[in-house]
């Protein structure tokens, strides 16, 4: 009975040398070795010296070049090159429907325009001229007194005009006229400037006529002493 528990033991023991041949079983320091929190990886595979390619970003940014940023910016339309003191124009709007500029703000045809602006009224040698400025208002025609009276009616692009002679220190008025009425009075004092020329001109003449009355009057008595001079010697002649 003893001998065959000991036959039992002993083929259990081979069995289990056997069995660990062929499967080892794992040590202790390879279990220490064996990091349970470690991604498992597929066998074959080496880990340890594999590195991830990178790319040099700094290299990337120096060579890249950034276009230009381009704003559509709204240009400001320029105001229309129109004078109004200047004559025989094109007309504002029309300039402002051609070129999209921008005109002064001009009244409605239906409003009293404003004054004018008399610029000057002077003598330029052979009647006295009237130059004024339109206003900012729709005008159809322009007045122009003279003395409280009316002179001259001018057309809506006309700057100037001549009024004819007048008197020194008289007053000259330009009115402005549309449908809703007539503006106020922009007036002027014309002082004739050519009377210190006409003055001088006159004075002129008359000095050169007193040397030409003096040197006719020292030629005859000139004149009359040759002949005195010559009378005296013939009687003397005579005489002896």
């Amino acid at each position: 009975m003893a001998a065959s528990r000991d036959l039992a033991f002993l083929l259990v023991i081979v069995c289990l040398v056997l069995i660990r041949g062929y499967s080892p079983l794992p040590t202790t320091s390879q279990l220490a070795e064996t990091n349970p929190m470690r991604p498992l990886t597929p066998r074959g595979i080496a880990t340890e010296n594999f590195e991830f390619p990178t790319e040099d970003y700094s290299l990337l940014e120096e060579n890249t070049v950034t276009p230009p940023i381009t704003w559509n910016a709204v240009e400001t339309p320029k105001r229309c090159d129109y004078n109004l003191c200047l004559e025989s124009q094109i007309p504002c709007p029309v300039l402002s429907t051609s070129t999209g500029c921008l005109c002064p703000g001009f009244s409605l045809h239906n409003e009293v325009p404003e004054a004018p602006k008399l610029k000057s009224v002077s003598w330029n040698g052979s009647e006295v001229v009237a130059r004024w400025c339109a206003p900012l208002s729709y005008v159809t025609a322009y007045v122009v007194t003279v003395a409280g009276e009316e002179r001259q009616r001018f057309t809506k692009d006309q700057r100037s005009g001549g009024l004819g002679d007048m008197d020194h220190n008289t007053e000259v008025c330009v009115v402005a006229v549309n449908d809703a009425g007539d503006s106020e009075r922009s007036c002027f004092m014309y002082r004739d400037n050519s009377l210190p020329l006409k003055a001088g001109l006159i004075g002129g003449a008359l000095g050169f006529l007193l040397l030409l009355l003096l040197a006719v009057l020292l030629w005859r008595h000139k004149k009359q002493k040759k002949q005195e001079a010559s009378i005296s010697m013939h009687d003397t002649a005579e005489t002896e």
